[in-house]
């Protein structure tokens, strides 16, 4: 069912360039103070930024952002420290209806939030403040509605819920350690382990191309009489993107006729894996297709990454069929607030207009 959480494309309209705004604390300088970057853009200051932290979390990553918000309107916040250096930042995309102004995620990006720099993260009063400031900020915008989701350990949660935000926790599923493969197969099910048995006369292929790919998911979903939720130009750019920068690949899992069973589009950074958009053919439900592309998928993460994570889900029917495989949920967190209840309003006819429909 579509979520207003996470589902941006039943909203339409674009938004003009939006004004970053400095709030005036002791230790955050105004604009005119900055070094002599001044005259480049946010966009070109966070790229500068994730190129100096490499380790900023992929979805949150400048290329990343830029590819799934293409012909979308996304900028960037900063929170500065009084020696004129970026303490914090908070990429968002921002959309429009009905006049109204929105922060919401981008589609197929489970991460999002506020950042705040290494020698920061653990000075809770530095956190506080930081997240105060971009707060701040965002007020400025005059929004409807913020919603973002924040990774696992992020502590400008507990001070967004301070400033009047709500938090919910979500789960993922994720295996940590992919330094053992055998260790690993042993700890999936009786029942994933019998599919894998069953997947003996399929093989693993690299070679799907991304144009092939999405027609193969839009036929699975047809197949299901269901409909894709991002389109192919929307693919098209993201896969090239994450494939070019060596961070994606494209797995098919192929019978001895070369017909495809299923495939996942999986990318990755030097943390994780995530198992970003994996489709499976209902003609092939019983042939443990499904259990080799996760094998297969593993085997890769593990030549490029340290830990594999499914993407986890709230849907109690696809959290169990993760935790087959032997990972353990991880807690993140959504993290949202109305700043006018006639788009709360509008919100809830249109969960009940989407319920009506699916």
């Amino acid at each position: 069912m579509l979520d207003l959480e996470c589902k941006d494309s039943i909203f339409f309209g674009y938004q003009k360039k939006v004004l970053t705004l400095w709030r005036s604390y002791d230790y955050a300088p105004t604009f005119i103070d900055q070094p002599n970057d001044s005259v480049m853009t946010n966009k070109e200051r966070y790229a500068q930024l994730c190129q100096e932290y490499p380790e900023i979390n992929l979805f949150m990553q400048e290329w990343w952002l830029s590819a799934v918000c293409a012909g979308k309107q996304w900028d960037v916040l900063f929170s500065y420290d009084k020696s004129g250096n970026i303490q914090g930042a908070l990429p968002y995309l921002i959309r429009k209806r009905m006049l109204m102004r929105y922060i919401i995620m981008p589609q197929q990006t489970q991460i999002g939030g506020i950042w705040i720099r290494p020698d920061y993260a653990d000075r809770s009063e530095r956190v506080k403040l930081i997240t105060e400031d971009l707060v701040a900020q965002l007020k400025q915008l005059h929004l409807a509605y913020y919603y973002q989701q924040y990774a696992e350990g992020n502590k400008t949660v507990d001070a967004m819920v301070e400033q009047g935000f709500k938090k919910r926790e979500r789960v993922s599923y994720r295996i940590d350690d992919l330094s053992d493969m055998q260790k690993i197969i042993d700890s999936f099910s009786k029942n994933k382990k019998r599919q894998l048995q069953k997947a003996l006369s399929l093989h693993v292929d690299y070679q799907m191309s991304d144009e092939e790919f999405y027609r193969f998911h839009t036929l699975c979903l047809r197949q299901q009489k269901k409909r894709i939720s991002y389109t192919r130009e929307f693919f098209l750019v993201l896969a090239r993107q994450s494939m070019s920068r060596h961070q994606g690949q494209i797995i098919a899992i192929k019978d001895e006729k070369e017909r495809t069973a299923a495939a996942a589009f999986v990318v990755w950074d030097s943390q994780q894996m995530y198992y970003l958009i994996p489709c499976y053919s209902p003609e092939f439900k019983d042939s443990g297709a499904g259990a080799l592309l996760v094998l297969e998928a593993l085997k890769l993460a593990q030549k490029v990454t340290r830990a594999f994570d499914f993407e986890g889900s709230m849907i109690r029917g696809v959290a169990n069929h993760y935790k087959q495989f032997g990972s353990t949920p991880h807690t993140y967190y959504s993290v949202r607030k109305y700043y006018k209840p006639l788009f709360a309003f509008f919100t809830f006819l249109n969960r009940i207009s989407v319920s009506r429909l699916g």
